[in-house]
């Protein structure tokens, strides 16, 4: 279960990656030293302590790394004198919601303890994060994952309940060594960062709030999404250990009547259901969900969102199947009412249609209680079929 979110600042709450080279460049100069922009963005995600050493070194310069590092951190103090705190659109509004979720919020950053205070105070964010941690109170920087194990432990989770949202390269590396699921914000002013050891790449903060995370989450440690949770039903992707029970729904030749690609052949077909549960999911972020009575806490039925090319042109179909158990007991326009909020809220999806068998009378009657219009009839996968549309 998700209990905690562990924050990078530099580069995820504020834009400062290019204050930050500029600062470290006009430092530079003053020693002459060829540094050069792309010279600082390798550093992004390590810590200054470690480019001051580097620089030292590397361009023989007449100073000790602590001087030059006391001296980089005053040039970034004018810089952001200068020019203020610029802030990542819609970050602050995420911190403020996941607050209010009740999740347990840390900033671990490279930059000193000073710089992540003063910064989360100046934009009033401090009140929302339960520990700010530094990479100067563990004894090795990012990539390794000292500073996201020290957060873990301030923040009394363990690895698997936690994730990390991090823009670069070192940083996705330490969440990785830590055992943490990472998120890779994907900040064009942070550089062609490696985000490759993130779960999952986000390219805005705005619109997503912590169903994101919570999915990010459950797929990344595999756990199913739970999709909607209603008076009798428990809606969530299917598992491979629910493959069991799908076969013994779809042996009843009640429910295959009006599904004519499903076979006989149903050591195939749910070969095919455990291909469809490693892969569909993840890429679209919807597909064909478990509906799950709440009562008996068993398999009922499927239900949920496919893509279908019909009538020669792609749309999003609505699809359902249920146990015949359990039919005539308003299962089927619950579990459906269910899938077009989600579509809506959820995913921004404004047009979902129906295929119905022109003979399936309780799927057309479950149509028309969903309000979606008779658009025509047509000829699909060999069966005649009334398509229904609805606008969300």
């Amino acid at each position: 279960m998700l209990k905690a979110i562990i924050f990078d600042m530099d580069g995820v709450i504020i834009d400062s990656e290019p204050q930050h080279k500029r600062a470290a460049l006009r430092v530079f100069e003053r020693y002459k030293a060829p540094a050069d922009y792309e010279y600082c963005t390798s550093f992004i995600g390590s810590s200054t302590a470690n480019m001051a050493a580097d620089a030292v070194k590397r361009f023989h310069l007449p100073v000790s790394p602590e001087q030059l590092l006391a001296e980089l951190n005053e040039e970034k103090k004018a810089v952001r004198k200068e020019e203020g705190y610029l802030v990542l659109p819609g970050v602050t509004e995420l911190i403020k919601h996941l607050y209010q979720k009740g999740y347990r919020l840390a900033v671990a950053s490279s930059s000193s303890p000073a710089e992540i205070e003063y910064a989360l105070k100046s934009l009033g964010l401090k009140k929302y994060f339960k520990k700010l941690i530094s990479s100067v109170n563990t004894e090795h920087p990012k990539p390794a994952p000292d500073i996201f194990l020290l957060a873990l432990k301030e923040l009394g989770v363990n690895a698997k309940e936690a994730v990390v949202i991090e823009d670069s390269h070192y940083g996705c590396q330490a969440a990785k060594a830590a055992g943490i699921v990472c998120i890779g914000y994907v900040n064009p002013n942070s550089g062609k960062q490696d985000l490759s050891d993130a779960n999952v790449l986000l390219e805005s903060f705005e619109a997503i709030d912590s169903r994101f995370f919570v999915n990010v989450h459950c797929r990344s440690t595999g756990q199913p999404v739970i999709i909607a949770n209603t008076r009798r039903l428990l809606i969530r992707e299917l598992s491979a250990s629910d493959i069991k029970e799908v076969y013994d729904i779809y042996r009843n030749p009640d429910v295959r009547r009006y599904i004519p690609e499903i076979t006989d052949y149903l050591d195939m077909e749910m070969e095919k259901q455990a291909a469809y549960i490693r892969n569909v999911y993840s890429f679209y972020g919807y597909g064909t969900w478990g509906v799950f009575s709440k009562t008996s806490k068993q398999l009922i039925g499927k239900c949920g969102l496919e893509n279908l090319m019909v009538d020669g042109k792609e749309e999003i179909a609505i699809s359902y199947l249920l146990d015949s158990k359990h039919w005539g007991y308003g299962y089927a326009l619950e579990c459906c009412k269910a899938v077009l909020e989600y579509a809506k809220n959820q995913l921004d999806i404004t047009r979902i249609v129906a295929v119905i068998d022109c003979e399936n009378t309780r799927s057309i009657h479950t149509a028309k209680n969903l309000n979606m219009h008779l658009e025509k009839e047509i000829t699909h996968k060999g069966r005649q079929c009334f398509l229904y549309g609805i606008t969300l």
